[in-house]
């Protein structure tokens, strides 16, 4: 930045980069002109035409490479605008770029700079927004449900008795897609922010947090789990308790779409130099033309469970979200309908 710094300084050259390009180039053109007149005129012998064919061949490469070292360091405001711009969008890292020079570069650097605050300030004036919203809303589901429940505690008749369970249903329902939605808003911070550096992560110390979420679930269906860890640990660039709540998804989901005492395995082993997870069950599967709408936002695949579970569509959105944003790939196979389905993780290690 210092030499185009330096350039920017001298007047005619302050409002255009092209004139600072072209300004270097014809100072770096007429070097090796220069130089032969002064070994021309000051030689003390007289000069064959060998000599002024060699010196001028030496004076026009030494030129050529002085001035291709200047331009490529004249470049360097458009490298510091680029580099900015992508740490912001992979690492949402705000940098700070110089704004007071009245040249293309300068407009660029400056039009980056503020694209770049005005994003993220939209950003979290969006998220204060929702994050707001959904407060309400919350507030607002709630209070048919506290009437429904209120008349549950009078004993009323088996109808009025169906219509408020129904109620109740359906505002729990609507909590958990508020939910649902909170905690997207919040993984998708905690993706962004989560330092990038690879970390052991030791897979028999997180497997009682995954059971401990999942143990019931389980027992309610007499869903035997078998889980075959044939690797101890990896390296992964994820944080540890973003990745327990995909595989507690995963298992989940698989528990959810899975019958009654029926099998669940997960297996997670190494392959050269991947990592691959599975969750496999035997449950209701899906079509191979559906396998795109599974991972949707809010998926029109949305359905119940084989025990009648509520479903918000929006698990496998989240899951799929946070393994690619830590470098990783999630995909789903099933035979068809009624022949379960397996959903697998795979990261390069």
């Amino acid at each position: 930045m210092k030499l185009y710094h330096n350039l920017s300084q001298i007047s005619f050259l302050k409002r255009s980069y092209a004139f600072k390009f072209l300004f270097v180039a014809f100072i770096g053109i007429h070097i090796p002109l220069i130089g032969i007149l002064f070994f021309v005129l000051y030689s003390d012998h007289i000069v064959s035409s060998t000599s002024i064919l060699v010196f001028s061949l030496i004076m026009t490469l030494l030129a050529t490479g002085v001035t291709l070292l200047v331009l490529n360091r004249l470049i360097k405001p458009i490298s510091i605008a680029s580099k900015a711009l992508d740490d912001y969008r992979n690492k949402r890292k705000l940098s700070v770029l110089p704004t007071d020079y009245e040249d293309e570069a300068g407009l660029l650097m400056s039009n980056i700079q503020e694209s770049i605050y005005e994003s993220e300030s939209f950003i979290n004036e969006k998220q204060d927004l929702i994050y707001m919203l959904s407060h309400d809303l919350k507030n607002f589901a709630g209070n048919p449900q506290g009437l429904a429940q209120l008349i549950l505690s009078e004993n009323p008749s088996p109808s009025v008795t169906h219509l408020a369970e129904l109620i109740c249903e359906s505002t729990n329902l609507q909590f958990r897609y508020i939910e649902n939605f909170i905690k997207l808003l919040k993984e998708q911070d905690q993706i962004v922010k989560v330092n990038q550096e690879a970390k052991t992560i030791v897979f028999a110390n997180i497997l009682p947090f995954i059971n401990e979420q999942i143990e019931q679930r389980l027992i309610d269906k007499n869903i035997v789990m078998n889980l075959s860890l044939e690797t101890d640990e990896a390296k992964l660039k994820i944080d540890e308790g973003l990745f327990i709540q995909v595989l507690v998804n995963l298992i989940s989901n698989a528990i959810k779409f899975s019958y009654f005492d029926s099998e669940i395995k997960v297996r997670i082993y190494k392959v050269d130099s991947c990592l691959i997870i599975k969750v496999a069950d035997k449950g209701i599967g899906f079509d191979k033309d559906q396998i795109e709408e599974l991972f949707k936002k809010f998926t029109k695949m949305s359905r119940l469970g084989t025990a009648n579970e509520l479903s918000t569509g929006i698990g496998l959105y989240l899951c799929k979200k946070i393994i690619e944003r830590n470098k990783g790939t999630l995909s789903a196979v099933s035979e068809g309908k009624n022949k379960g389905a397996e959903f697998k993780i795979a990261f390069e290690l």
